[in-house]
C-alpha cells in the first residue's frame, strides 16, 4: 500500500522497478493497477514471486543484496534501517538474540520489494520528512505459519512498541477489521516517520490500495505531499507546575540546571503570593510527554513541594538552525529563526559574545550590537 501510494502520487513505475532490478533478485514481478476502495480511486500494486523467490531469507541476506546493488546510499541507509528495525522486532517477539532471528513469512522476496520499493518511491517524490498519524489496531485474528495470532501481528504489535506509536481504534467504528497494519509497514513507518501531523501546504495526495474490499472504511492508505510550514504546531508537550514558600534562590535555581540538563523545553519562576499572604514561587516547566515521569522525580527531590499540577499544552514554534557569522570581531556562532524556510531573525550565541567581550575588553551589549548587525546582513534574506 505505501509502493501504491507513491506511484499514485506520481513516482514513476518504471524508476522502482529499475531499482528492484539493481538489486540482481529473480522470480519477482511487480503489476500495478487503477482500482477503487469503496469508492476512492488509487493504485493496487502487487508484488508475485515464483518458488525460488519464496525461499526464506535472512536479514542479512537482505542487508547484503541492498548493499551490494547501485542504490543510491540514502536508499540504501533507509532500507538498512528498516530491516535492522525488523529484525530487532522479531527478536523481541521470539525472545532470541538478533543473530537467532527466523524471518519465516517475512523472509521472502516480497519483504525486500515493499521495503526498497516503497522507499525510492518517496526519494523520487523528493520527501525528505515522513510523518505518520497513528496506526489503527485492528481485530480478530490472522493465520501464519505459526499457526493462528491475535491481530496485530506479534512482529506489528513489537514494532509499535520499541517506537511507542500511538495507536487508535479502527476507522469509522468498524468492528470486525482483521489486520489493518503489517509488520512490513509497521517497520517502514516506525523507522522513517515521525507521529504527529505537521502545519504544510497540501499539493499532492496518493492512494495506495490493499487487497481486501473492507465493508466499513476504504482500504486505503493516503499519502499526502506538500511543503512544510516552518511554524510548526504540537500538541505533545505537557506543562508542570508547583508553588514553593520555603526555598533560596540558589536552590531553585539547582533545580532549574537539573530540568534543563534532563531535556526540559523551558523552566521559570514567577514570583506569586500564597494564603495569609506568603510570599512564594511558582515553578513552571514545558516537557514533552515521555519526560513527564523524569520531570516530577526531579521536582518532588530537589523543591520542598508535596505536589505538581500537570496539563497538556499546545505549542506553534518557528523553525530554527545554527550558523555561522563573519562579523568585525570574528567568527560567532548564531541562531538563525526561520518562516516558512526564509530566515528572518539572528541572535547571536552568548557564550560567544560574552569571550569576544572579555578578550577586547569591549561592553558585552556593544559586542551583541555589532555582532548582530553584521549577522543579519550576512545571512537574513532581503
Amino acid at each position: 500500500m505505501i509502493l501504491g501510494a507513491t506511484v499514485d502520487a506520481g513516482a514513476p513505475l518504471e524508476v522502482i522497478t529499475s531499482a528492484i532490478d539493481s538489486m540482481n533478485v529473480k522470480g519477482v514481478s511487480i503489476t500495478c493497477q487503477n482500482a477503487q476502495r469503496a469508492g476512492l480511486n488509487g493504485k493496487l500494486v502487487e508484488v508475485h514471486l515464483d518458488e525460488q523467490a519464496k525461499r526464506p531469507r535472512s536479514i542479512q541476506e537482505f542487508v547484503d543484496t541492498v548493499e551490494g546493488s547501485g542504490l543510491s546510499e540514502t536508499v540504501i541507509g533507509r532500507a538498512t534501517a528498516v530491516f535492522r528495525r525488523l529484525e530487532e522486532a522479531e527478536a523481541r517477539v521470539h525472545q532470541t538474540p538478533i543473530e537467532g532471528v527466523h524471518l519465516h513469512e517475512l523472509g521472502t522476496l516480497d519483504t525486500l520489494v515493499d521495503v526498497v520499493g516503497g522507499i525510492v518511491g518517496l526519494d523520487s517524490l523528493g520527501i525528505d520528512r515522513l510523518y505518520s498519524s497513528p496506526f489503527p489496531t485492528g481485530s480478530g485474528v490472522i493465520k501464519s505459519e505459526h499457526g493462528v495470532l491475535p491481530v496485530p501481528a506479534p512482529a506489528t504489535s513489537a514494532l509499535m512498541a520499541l517506537a511507542k506509536a500511538p495507536t487508535v481504534p479502527a476507522p469509522g467504528g468498524a468492528t470486525q477489521t482483521g489486520e489493518m497494519v503489517t509488520p512490513t509497514g509497521a517497520a517502514i513507518i516506525t523507522t522513517l516517520a515521525t507521529f504527529r501531523q505537521p502545519a504544510m501546504n497540501l499539493e499532492n495526495i496518493g492512494y495506495g490500495l490493499g487487497s481486501r474490499e473492507a465493508r466499513d472504511y476504504p482500504n486505503a492508505l493516503a499519502l499526502w505531499i506538500g511543503e512544510e510550514n516552518r511554524v510548526s504546531y504540537t500538541n505533545e508537550l505537557i506543562l508542570i507546575e508547583t508553588n514553593v514558600d520555603d526555598m533560596t534562590g540558589e536552590l531553585l535555581g539547582y533545580a532549574q540546571e537539573l530540568l534543563f540538563d534532563m531535556g526540559a523545553r523551558d523552566v521559570w519562576f514567577t514570583p506569586i503570593q500564597m494564603k495569609k499572604s506568603r510570599p512564594a514561587t511558582m515553578v513552571s516547566v514545558i516537557v514533552s510527554r515521555e519526560l513527564e515521569a523524569p520531570t516530577i522525580e526531579i521536582l518532588m527531590r530537589e523543591t520542598t513541594t508535596l505536589g505538581v499540577r500537570v496539563r497538556p499544552l499546545s505549542r506553534y514554534e518557528a523553525d530554527r538552525e545554527q550558523a555561522t557569522a563573519v562579523t568585525a570581531l570574528g567568527e560567532v556562532s548564531v541562531k538563525i529563526k526561520l518562516l516558512n524556510g526564509v530566515a528572518i531573525a539572528a541572535s547571536p550565541e552568548y557564550e560567544d559574545c560574552k569571550r569576544i567581550a572579555q578578550e577586547q575588553g569591549m561592553p558585552l551589549q556593544e559586542v551583541y550590537r555589532i555582532v548582530k548587525r553584521d549577522a543579519e546582513a550576512q545571512l537574513l534574506e532581503g
